[in-house]
């Protein structure tokens, strides 16, 4: 079982930290419910449609910018799902959120992360969230977790669980190398106007 994050807790995942000296593929994994909604589908109402959410990772240098202006070289998300290393894997994108366990995941593979990128931020908007008048107020049962592939064992886990009433993306955490050791940051910050992945991109440029 691993260990269950607060908001703003930082832990060690390398040396004598939870991953321990041998950690290196780690999986994060990014899981969301939606909340019941009301309405719908009767007498020729359509149905809502369903809250997409996108999971990304920005990847930034020391600076805490990101490494590259070309969305190829910074981040990796649906409609890149492979960073030209190999080192930063998405598993692919899941539309509707359907399901229990994870929605998406990205998997790392540390000692391949080219030595520029110093953090990888991971994120989640939902698509067309203006157009679609959705919000991450609701959904529910949000959470990140980390899991060392090697062994299969859950490193950590963060549950979100404020209210994120009108808010269209979520900075949820951060992988971050300090001192030649990896870390991780759980955050859990709300954004306001991030219905595009690019919005998002800007808070680190």
């Amino acid at each position: 079982m691993g260990i269950n994050l607060q908001k703003g807790q930082k832990i060690d995942l390398s040396k004598g930290g939870v991953g321990g000296a041998g950690l290196r593929q780690v999986m994060v994994g990014l899981g969301w419910d939606e909340a019941p909604r009301s309405g719908g589908g009767l007498f020729g109402l359509r149905q809502p449609q369903p809250i997409d959410c996108d999971a990304s990772v920005i990847l930034c240098g020391a600076n805490g910018k990101i490494v590259s202006t070309d969305i190829k070289q910074c981040c990796v998300y649906f409609g890149n799902l492979r960073h030209y290393s190999g080192a930063i894997v998405h598993q692919g994108d899941n539309l509707t959120g359907a399901g229990d366990g994870d929605d998406e995941q990205i998997m790392v593979n540390l000692p391949m992360v080219p030595s520029n990128i110093e953090k990888m931020v991971f994120v989640v908007n939902i698509y067309d969230a203006r157009a679609r008048n959705q919000h991450f107020g609701m959904i529910r049962n949000a959470f990140i977790r980390l899991v060392d592939v090697d062994t299969g064992t859950e490193i950590c886990r963060f549950n979100l669980s404020e209210n994120y009433n009108g808010m269209t993306g979520l900075v949820v955490g951060e992988i971050y190398k300090r001192n030649g050791d990896w870390k991780f940051n759980a955050i859990g910050q709300p954004v306001q106007e991030a219905s595009r992945l690019d919005s998002l991109i800007r808070l680190y440029v």
